[in-house]
């Protein structure tokens, strides 16, 4: 059984080990915005046709972000797999958009991305990590409680109609 469990760690991290996160840039607003709608393409019947629309935004959308605050990419064989980005709000960095595409999914993209927002978070001196989430997203909720965030009964409460609840991961106790 260990031998198993080593074979399964070397592949693991053989898997992971192409994947590399970097800074977006303008140019990459198109293959995001493609990224998104095709992370959230399979949940599109849950969502209302506007809170859908605030979710996989359009390449413009994006470029605007990367203006505001910083987008990351997670990056396999030349391809963007995964992107989160982030915006500071008072002493905590929400991260107000994380998506990982369906076939990459269980390779640690997404905690890879989180932990350079929280790297961030941490340079940056921010308290905590604020993020809001549809009830829906199982698997984005496990990774985020699996990385420290805890539900709070901060809003937003919904997205066009579609409801959220908001998590905080705190980073800093420093005030």
């Amino acid at each position: 059984m260990t031998g198993e469990r080593e074979t399964m760690t070397s592949l693991l991290a053989k898997i992971t080990s192409n994947i590399r996160i970097r800074l977006a840039r303008e140019t990459d607003a198109e293959a995001i915005s493609s990224l998104l709608f095709d992370s959230f393409v399979e949940y599109k019947s849950l969502y209302n046709p506007e809170s859908f629309a605030a979710t996989a935004i359009p390449p413009d959308q994006i470029a605007s972000r990367i203006s505001e605050g910083p987008v990351w990419i997670a990056v396999a064989d030349e391809r963007i797999v995964g992107t989160a980005s982030a915006i500071p709000k008072g002493d905590s960095l929400y991260v107000r958009g994380m998506a990982v595409l369906p076939g990459v999914r269980g390779r640690r993209t997404g905690e890879r991305l989180l932990t350079t927002v929280e790297q961030f978070a941490l340079m940056g001196g921010f308290r905590r990590m604020l993020l809001s989430t549809t009830p829906f997203l199982d698997r984005a909720i496990h990774l985020y409680e699996r990385f420290g965030f805890r539900r709070t009964n901060e809003g937003p409460h919904d997205l066009f109609g579609t409801p959220l609840f908001s998590m905080e991961k705190v980073i800093s106790n420093k005030l």
